[in-house]
């Protein structure tokens, strides 16, 4: 008998709770309800806001408690909580009292998939680098899964996967926080202050992605970036092999002029890379080294001629009237942001904003007074960003002449990019924030963004 066997065993027929009715959690409340448990799903959207899905689930048998009161006597044999509720909120720890096994999709996962697996966290970069790892996988020829963060949830397929296989997972900090099993490859891009809106501090958001490597073998690899102060602090506490990837230094993987190495050999000229932008020379640099031994180096260089970057990501979205519209929506941090004004010679009309975290903008200030000419804000970190945009003036006159425009729509936010844009200028949306002030999440923020540029007229 499978581990998988043995979890559908532990669940049929029990009472199952899970908490959280959105992308990731569907697929488990219909696999949890295909092998014999009786689901009760929580979610604190109303029905109305549910529509069909509510229909859906009641039609296999799912019971449904929605709206403000969706956590009141919590209760099941086991509950399944969504990535973003930390593991501490009072009515998850009155249920552990009462008997609940509180655990997630992506823990159980770990508990039964039967194949190699290979995860990457990290404050930027996790999503393209976790889509570099996989296509080379892919290209090399193994038989590979993509999921977690990115891709679809990969509980259900598990029945699917063998020994030999390789899943590739992007892992969030949320995912992370309560982990108690780390994969074969774990890589951790960088970390830098990030969803202190939901972690106590900075320290636990640090602790959390520590998980990914707290738990690895003798054998097992961590990749790290000897670059990030705080990645090359955790690298010294591997009880694996370590593989360091760098830019400014000599490395296991490093940047030696144009061209990226493994220690004397040649894989890449960074010349060859499509996507733009010296983070993504990182994380090139992070793929290579977590399929070290793996990936013949033709694969890569191919990989790098071919691949045109992920969706919302530095992405294209129109050339109208000779601007340059861009759609930069998973910049959820300002460092992010940071590195995505980089990218870009010329000075931009950059559209910024979106709930605030809890993390400081001081440092998107200055990048803000060298790379943008117009500033349209929109959202709750409007503030933050022009305080931070300010004190770069008052500290060293730079910056005085953008304009800071206030938006209070995305409509307004484009089309005031419109009126202010000439030819040859580049409009580019880079929140620096997260999108759950008006969205679910970046991609429909994303989504909203390409639409109204597409239907300029």
């Amino acid at each position: 008998m499978t581990k998988l066997d043995e979890f559908i065993q532990e669940v049929k027929g029990k009472d199952i709770t899970v908490i959280g009715i959105g992308i990731s959690n569907l697929p488990l409340i219909k696999f949890l309800t295909e092998h014999g448990a009786k689901v009760t799903a929580r979610d604190k959207n109303t029905r109305k806001d549910m529509a069909e899905t509510a229909d859906e689930l009641e039609a296999i048998g799912v019971k449904l408690i929605l709206g403000d009161g969706y956590l009141n006597d919590l209760s099941g044999d086991i509950i399944f909580k969504t990535p973003g509720m930390r593991y501490d909120v009072p009515a998850l720890l009155d249920a552990k009292e009462r008997g609940s096994k509180v655990t997630s999709e992506m823990e159980v996962f770990f508990d039964v998939c039967p194949s190699h697996i290979i995860a990457v966290t990290g404050s930027d970069g996790k999503t393209t680098t976790t889509t570099l790892i996989h296509k080379m996988m892919t290209n090399a020829g193994y038989t590979t899964w993509l999921g977690g963060n990115i891709g679809a949830p990969v509980l259900e397929d598990t029945g699917k996967m063998k020994e030999d296989d390789w899943v590739i997972l992007e892992l969030s900090s949320f995912q992370l926080h309560t982990m108690r099993k780390s994969p074969e490859i774990a890589v951790i891009t960088n970390i830098s202050p990030n969803h202190l809106d939901v972690h106590k501090d900075y320290a636990e958001y640090i602790d959390a992605k520590k998980n990914i490597m707290r738990y690895q073998k003798e054998g097992n690899v961590l990749v790290v970036n000897a670059d990030n102060n705080v990645t090359a602090k955790i690298g010294r506490e591997a009880c694996g092999a370590v593989r360091y990837f760098s830019r400014r230094s000599t490395a296991d993987v490093y940047l030696d002029g144009d061209i990226i190495k493994r220690g004397n050999v040649e894989v890449l000229n960074i010349n060859d890379i499509k996507i733009p932008g010296m983070h993504n020379v990182e994380n090139y640099m992070a793929a290579i080294a977590a399929v070290s031994g793996l990936v013949s180096d033709d694969v890569i260089r191919n990989i790098a001629r071919t691949f045109g970057g992920v969706e919302h990501r530095i992405e294209l979205v129109r050339i109208f009237d000779g601007v340059r519209y861009y759609n930069s929506s998973i910049d959820s941090s300002p460092n992010r942001t940071i590195n995505t004004l980089r990218v870009f010679p010329e000075k931009v009309i950059l559209i910024a904003g979106g709930k605030d975290k809890g993390i400081p903008f001081d440092s998107l200030g200055p990048s803000i007074a060298e790379h943008v000419k117009t500033l349209i804000l929109i959202g709750a970190t409007s503030k933050k960003i022009n305080d931070a945009l300010n004190e770069e003036i008052k500290r060293t006159g730079k910056g005085k002449n953008i304009e800071v425009i206030r938006a209070s729509t995305y409509d307004e936010a484009v089309n005031t990019a419109r009126s202010r844009a000439e030819s040859g200028d580049v409009v580019l949306l880079s929140p620096a924030s997260t999108s759950y002030d008006i969205f679910r999440n970046f991609e429909e923020r994303g989504h909203l963004f390409k639409k109204i540029v597409n239907e300029l007229r």
